[in-house]
């Protein structure tokens, strides 16, 4: 769920409450899904689209990109990237996006993940 979208200064800032994780360890097929607060903060950032959305609001998915890699509906935990960075998000129930251009990104949790099941294939 996109709780916030905040621009201070050159720093725009999109909220998640909460974001879903998916853990696996190597060597093991088993993976098990948790929940927690995050933020993608984009450094030097400019909200080009998605200033007007009603928020909070669910994400249908979308892109984060840094440098030469693009994430589609995920992104790696840890996040923290300087170089060229965007974002294009989907917004559930709405054509509207929200798209972001940046001179970086990183990922900000908040507490602690809390364990929500184990996914088997």
């Amino acid at each position: 769920m996109i709780a916030d979208i905040k621009v201070l200064d050159e720093e725009v800032r999109v909220r998640f409450e909460p974001a879903y994780l998916v853990k696996t360890m190597t060597g093991s097929d088993e993976r098990t899904r948790w929940r927690q607060n995050i933020e993608l903060i984009f450094d030097s950032g400019e909200l080009l689209e998605g200033g007007t959305i009603d928020l909070p609001a669910g994400c249908t998915g979308g892109d984060v990109g840094e440098n030469i890699y693009t994430y589609r509906d995920m992104v790696p935990i840890p996040l923290e990237s300087r170089g060229q960075a965007h974002c294009d998000l989907g917004v559930e129930g709405s054509s509207l996006r929200i798209r972001i251009q940046a001179e970086g990104v990183h990922l900000a949790r908040e507490g602690m993940p809390k364990y929500i099941e184990h996914l088997r294939d």
